[in-house]
This record gives C-alpha cells, structure tokens and sequence, in this order.
C-alpha cells in the first residue's frame, strides 16, 4: 500500500502504545505489543517508524494550523484576507499580534500537542530499536533507526522554529518525566545536530535502497541538508528572553558550525543523488500532480515532502490560486488566503522565469455552465501562483483538503546554503557558482551572459554577495513560507518588513523604483489549454508597457496602480507588534494550565 494512502491511518503496532493525542502530559499506558516483538521484526518496525508520521496529518496539526499559520507576514508575503483593525484569531498570528489564548490555536489537539505525539513515538521506535533492533549503517533497521531519529529532528525542528524555548523529551514519557520546563533551545539545537550525525551514518542515499525511492521517505541527501538548515539557525539570531542575539554557548558559534553546515551541503551537491528541476514552472506543476498513484520518485529537487493522503492537507486550499466556486478544475471553492505584497512581482527581474509561476494577478470567478474564467484581483490581492488546481492531475472534492504533500525541503537550498556560507568563510568568488546555479535555472540561456555571470561577478563584496543572497532567497522561495526563519536568524526580520512597507507606498505612488510602472491594464481572453477561451492575456503588467492598447484589447481596468489602491491599513496590517519582538507563538493557555505549574511564557505573552 502506498504511503500516500496509509498516512492517515494509524498502525495497529502503536495501539495502546503512545500517551493520548488530547493531551501530551498524560503517560502512555502499557503497550498492547511487546517493543521486543515490534522491533526486532523488521515489518513491524517499518509500520511504526510510518506511524510516526501520523499526527502530521490531524486536524490541527501541520494539516490545517501549523502549515497553515506559520510564515507570513514577511517581506515578501503577506495574509490578503487580514483585516485591518479587527481582531481575527487566524490573521492575528500573521500580524504579530500573539496571545496564549487565540481561539483558533489554544486547543487540546493543536500542533503543539500534536508535534510532542509525533515526538512520543519517535522516542518509542528509537528506544525500542536501539534495544531490540541490532541497527547499523546498511542494514534495515539502522535504517530505520536513521527515519525516527530524522523525523524527530523535523518535529523539535518545527517546534524551535515556533516557539522558541520548548521541553526538551528525548526518551519516552515517564510518570518521573511528565511535567517537566522548558529547555534552552541551545541544548536542543546541540542534540538534534548530533541526532542528524548519526542518522547521516545509517540512512541510504536517495534510490538506493527500496526505503529511499520517494520523496515521502527519509534519504541521506535530505538528512544532510536538513542537519545544514539547522546548523545555520543555531548559529544564527533569534530572540531570546534577554534580546536578540546569537547563541552564547561556545559550541553554537559561527565559526565551529559554519564549516560543519558546508560540508553538508557539499556532500548532497557532489552525491549526484539530486538535482534542480530543469524549469521552474515544472518544478511547481510536478508538485501540484502530487503522482495520485504513486509518491514522487526520489532523486528530483524535492528531497522530503510532508505526505498527505487525498483526504488531508490543505495547500492548495491555503496558498493555491483562488477559485470562487466549483469549476472546470476544481470540486473546492478556495485559494488565495495568502499572496506575495504587491511590490514583489515589480521587483523581479522581467526576464525571470520564476516571477509568473509565482505571482498570478488574477483568480478563476463564479463558473457559468461548470466553466469559470480567469478575472483580475486588485493591486493588493495578488495570488500565489506555484500551486494551481488547474496544475493538478485529479478533481479535488473535499470541501476544504487537497491531499497535496508540501515541499518540506528542496535543493535549490542546499544551493543557498553553499553560497551563503562560502561567502562568509571564503569569500563571494567562493560564494558565485553556487548563486550562478540557481540563476540559471531562473533564466533562459539566451540571458545567462548578463544576467547571470555578469550579475554575479559584479559581486565583489561580501556585504554585496550576502544581499544578493538574501534577495535570491526571496525570489526563489516566495510563497513557500521559508522566508521569516531565514530573515529571523540574519536579524532581518522588521528591518526587511519597514523596507517592504515603504516599497508598497512607493508603488501605490508610482514613485522610486516604480516610478515606470504602468497605470491601467488592459486585457483580452485566449484559449486555454483545454481550447476554451478562458485565459487572460494582459498588457500593462510590465514597466513600461504604457501604450493605448484598447484597439486591440476587449477589456481595461484604469487605475490598476494609484494612490487608492494599496491602503494605509493594508500596509500597516504588515505587523502590528514590533515582529522582532513577536518572533515567536506563545505556549497555548492549555498547555500551560496543564503543565503543573511547569511552563510559563516569556516576551510579555
């Protein structure tokens, strides 16, 4: 049975084994199975390793809060639904407005509860096969050992990302250990960096073995690149409750874990087990097809994927193009709670291929006869353009999931990482092939000559090649909701954010650095690729295109760019707390009422 079928259904080699889903603090109870018959048998042991995938997909967990909630605002990403000035419980979050009692996150099953389940049994399967498993690198229980100390990693991962200080549980929950305080994300980061070590050692290459053929599994590509990502955070900035800093602990400089993360990276690079997808677009499109039957083979830039059953997950739904109601495409009236700010389809460069795959003006409307057409959105309303139901390679029905599997990391990254470490430690000229390697793919060879090695050479600098890297990273992961991390540990955070606000009121003025950006748009329906006439052709979108063009286009919308058109509140709903001040979600009331007195928030949450 295929993972993508399986996801959702609960092992029965778990039953009885891990402390309830409604409240991390109670004790599990006896196991209905021996751990000594579970994990010395290498099918049983693979069914639980599985099973601790399983509280991704809850209801509030990954599925419809944590992947759902947790990245914007930034700079380049914003909530098109946030209200102004009325309290939401959904779109506060977004606007850095943190509460321990948000009603939409201060529940019992929340990704919080929901990620220490998946923790839970990781520990068990970890414990159980380091006593009764034998595992060693090559063989299949080392193997295994190597998935549940990586998916782990992924959780805390996600927890140190959000909260900041979180309890530290590394063994199974005792009646010793179950009210315990937090732990300094520090001791946590050391752990998981010597976790992923290991794992490192005992997992396979992608396609090498029949464990490491799709992208819902655990390879060594991934688990060398994810142990990079979080190098680079430990060592980076984040808010602690005495300020903004690096970490004090001298086994978390920059100068002891820099190196360590280049290797990394460097190891995936020459593995030759991954590679960039060849265009941009058909890197978004394989992910929208999310291979119904089958999960995506291994090998590509997706090196690990949150898998999703057809009935679960909702990206599409949160981040796809938005369609008003059931048509041609879709069985799901939805899309486009979040976009890119106004300004980021002016700030690409207009031969980059990534800026239409990444940001679509337009929205499918009301269906006539079952058939709906693309219409334009306003100014501040743009659409996340990398998923599209009309992308996708089955009709969606759920009335709010989409099944498809979220990127978790991909290669182009790795790339990143590469070049913003070699520019640290070497220098931008150690720093350019790597940012020439993701330029590439963003640009047609016929451009590569300006726009790519002219560009990067012209990096002389490592302020010029950090900014440029900070820069690439927006342009090639908008939409992905990577972008709040990075800007956290670069201590980016606000500063790129006021930066982005007086972009937006530069626009809207037509002033600055979009001083040539068109006024109206003009507009004419062509064929799709179903034949009908369904599919926008605009003028007007790029700088420059000023022309009378109502002889040979149907439609115009005047005054697409004005001072009206991007509001005072809208830019201001950005943020409404400081965000280097609110860089992380408080503890949920929930927890800390049944923590025993042990947990409290900090930053005046």
């Amino acid at each position: 049975m295929k993972m993508k079928k399986i996801l959702y259904i609960i092992s029965l080699v778990f039953a009885g084994m891990i402390m309830s889903c409604e409240n991390f603090l109670e004790a599990p109870s006896q196991s209905t199975f021996d751990e000594s018959l579970i994990f010395s048998d290498p099918t049983l042991a693979a069914s639980a390793i599985d099973g601790i995938k399983v509280p991704i997909g809850e209801t509030n967990s990954y599925r419809g809060r944590y992947l759902t909630h947790y990245g914007s605002n930034t700079d380049i990403e914003w909530n098109n639904s946030s209200p102004t000035t009325t309290n939401n419980a959904r779109y506060d979050l977004s606007r850095y407005i943190n509460s321990a009692t948000n009603t939409d996150m201060n529940t019992t099953n929340n990704a919080w509860a929901q990620m220490y389940s998946g923790i839970e049994r990781a520990n068990i399967c970890i414990r159980g096969l380091r006593t009764y498993g034998n595992p060693a690198p090559g063989n299949e229980m080392g193997q295994l050992l190597g998935e549940a100390l990586t998916l782990r990693a992924i959780y805390y991962s996600d927890l140190l990302k959000a909260w900041g200080d979180v309890i530290a549980r590394f063994e199974p929950v005792s009646s010793e250990t179950m009210y315990l305080p937090k732990t300094s994300r520090d001791e946590i980061y050391k752990q998981l960096i010597a976790d992923l070590a290991e794992a490192a050692t005992l997992v396979a290459w992608p396609n090498e073995t029949s464990r490491t053929v799709n992208t819902e599994q655990i390879n060594k590509a991934f688990v060398k690149a994810f142990r990079a990502r979080l190098l680079l955070r430990a060592a980076g900035y984040s808010q602690y409750p005495d300020g903004i800093r690096r970490s004090t602990d001298p086994d978390l400089t920059v100068a002891k874990l820099y190196p360590i993360a280049l290797q990394e990276c460097k190891d995936v690079i020459t593995s030759g087990t991954v590679r960039l997808e060849s265009t941009f677009e058909g890197l978004w499109r394989k992910n929208c097809m999310d291979m119904t039957v089958d999960p995506d083979p291994a090998g590509w830039e997706s090196m690990w994927e949150i898998p999703f059953a057809q009935g679960r997950g909702r990206h599409l739904y949160t981040y796809g193009v938005r369609h008003r109601s059931v048509d041609q495409y879709t069985g799901q009236a939805q899309g486009g709670v979040f976009g890119p700010l106004p300004n980021v389809f002016y700030d690409f460069d207009v031969k980059d291929t990534r800026r239409d795959v990444t940001c679509v003006p337009y929205e499918y409307g009301t269906a006539v006869n079952s058939v709906a057409k693309q219409q334009l959105r306003a100014l501040n309303s743009w659409c996340f353009g990398k998923w599209r139901y009309e992308w996708m390679d089955r009709i969606v029905t759920s009335t709010n999931d989409d099944g498809v599997n979220k990127i978790y990391m991909r290669y182009a990254e790795v790339l990143l990482m590469a070049a913003e470490i070699e520019n640290e430690l070497t220098g931008p000229s150690a720093a350019a092939p790597y940012l020439k390697t993701i330029r590439q793919r963003a640009f047609k060879s016929d451009d590569w000559p300006t726009k790519v090695d002219a560009y990067v050479n012209s990096l002389t600098t490592k302020e010029q090649m950090f900014d440029a890297i900070v820069k690439e990273q927006g342009f090639e992961f908008c939409g992905e909701m990577e972008r709040k991390a990075a800007l956290v540990r670069w201590n980016l955070l606000k500063t790129k954010m006021d930066e982005a606000k007086v972009k937006m009121d530069n626009l809207r003025n037509q002033a600055g650095e979009y001083a040539d950006v068109p006024t109206n748009l003009y507009y004419k329906y062509v064929a799709d690729e179903d034949g009908q006439a369904t599919k926008l052709d605009i003028y007007g979108l790029n700088r420059g295109e000023t022309a009378d063009m109502s002889g040979s286009y149907s439609g115009v919308l005047n005054d697409w760019v004005g001072p009206t058109k991007i509001e005072d509140t809208r830019i201001s709903s950005l943020y409404v707390n400081n965000p280097d001040l609110n860089q992380f979600w408080p503890i949920w009331q929930v927890f800390i009422d049944a923590s025993n007195g042990m947990l409290t928030n900090d930053y005046g949450y």
